[in-house]
């Protein structure tokens, strides 16, 4: 369930704040009062299977869609959305639950579904960065960013936009309009906090920022956080954000290790593209590194890492990449042999071979690393 868009500042208890249009800030108790009450309302009545695998909650009624149907029957499964590849890296799109075993921490678990899910309903969140360090690969991604979401977005998919620098904003919010994203994406400028368009150190602000400590300058990891945990969190099903970026992260709250784990609890799979002008890194202290961050948060959720640099063929091929990925998925179902609903992570192994032809290979999967096993009586934020 989605709460309309109220045109105002959230915050959530890490101190950490979504921008929005600008509005009517009396509004804010207001908006969190009903807030509240949905989400309380929202996780007594309908669990996602997406939040926590143990719930004491009844089933909710069927739907008429059987892939989300079969994913909210039993509230206690587990849901591993996840790609499978050969060893040339072409995707494998016909498999069944022969094919496939999952582990959870070392032990072997029993699929109750698994299917293919090329139509179930996409939640997508870009997150684009508009640092110093992009000014020269904007227009690529605006280009070939607006281009992918006009393929992407089915009828019933829906799409929000943020953008991060000193700052993070949400530029456009859930949305099937890939005209709306677009248009967002198109007014997306360069803010290094001396204005915008002013350039900078790649990553780092140069002008002077309310912030105590070190300077802001790329929000990366505080991007990721808000995504995760502002908008995707409550959401079921297939969900994944995609990041365009260097990678680099200046002054965010947040660390690498707790942009990971919103987006683990929130079961999203995270794309990261990583576009940068690297000649602007040289001579800059420590050089460029954003490629580690970046691909340790697509490996973790299931998703993968592209290195386009300033290549605008390249970003195209990344998107329709990601493109044929995510409309040939596979979701996984089970009930964890370990029922104890204790907060702790949970490692997650999915193993899957193909048998063409009489000959079995083994094959690669994408998936997410693991989960948080969060008690039903707690937010899992």
């Amino acid at each position: 369930m989605r709460l309309p868009v109220m045109h105002c500042k959230m915050r959530h208890p890490a101190g950490l704040s979504l921008k929005t249009p600008s509005g009517s800030l009396g509004l804010l108790a207001l908006v969190f009062l009903l807030a509240g009450l949905v989400n309380s309302l929202h996780a007594q009545l309908a669990p996602s299977p997406d939040a926590s695998p143990v719930s004491n909650a009844p089933p909710p009624k069927a739907e008429e869609d059987e892939s989300v149907t079969t994913l909210k029957v039993d509230v206690n499964l587990v849901s591993l959305y996840f790609t499978v590849k050969d060893k040339s890296g072409m995707l494998i799109p016909h498999l069944s639950k022969d094919n496939c075993s999952v582990e959870e921490d070392k032990t072997p678990q029993k699929l109750k579904n698994f299917q293919a899910e090329t139509n179930q309903p996409l939640t997508l969140g870009i997150l684009l960065d508009t640092s110093g360090s992009q000014q020269y690969v904007l227009p690529l991604e605006q280009q070939f960013g607006s281009q992918f979401l006009k393929r992407v977005l089915k009828t019933k998919d829906e799409a929000f936009l943020i953008s991060f620098d000193v700052d993070v904003d949400l530029l456009q919010d859930y949305t099937n309009s890939a005209h709306l994203l677009e248009k967002a994406m198109n007014k997306a400028e360069i803010n290094t906090a001396a204005g915008n368009g002013a350039a900078g150190v790649p990553g780092i602000g140069t002008g002077p920022v309310p912030v105590h400590g070190t300077p802001k300058g790329t929000l990366l990891y505080d991007a990721v956080y808000l995504a995760s945990n502002e908008k995707l969190s409550k959401e079921t099903g297939r969900k994944a954000i995609i990041i365009l970026s260097d990678g680099e992260d200046q002054g965010s709250r947040q660390k690498l290790a707790g942009a990971v784990e919103a987006a683990q609890k929130a079961n999203v799979i995270i794309y990261g593209i990583l576009i940068a002008d690297r000649s602007q890194y040289f001579g800059t202290i420590g050089g460029y590194s954003g490629d580690f961050a970046m691909d340790k948060m697509a490996k973790e959720t299931g998703g993968r890492l592209i290195n386009v640099g300033n290549n605008g063929k390249k970003l195209e091929a990344a998107f329709q990449q990601i493109e044929d990925e995510l409309r040939t998925q596979y979701v996984a179902s089970y009930t964890p042999t370990n029922a104890k609903a204790d907060g702790t992570y949970r490692k997650i192994a999915v193993a899957c071979k193909s048998s063409d032809a009489g000959k079995e290979e083994d094959l690669k999967v994408q998936v997410r690393k693991g989960y948080y096993a969060m008690p039903p009586d707690r937010d899992d934020k």
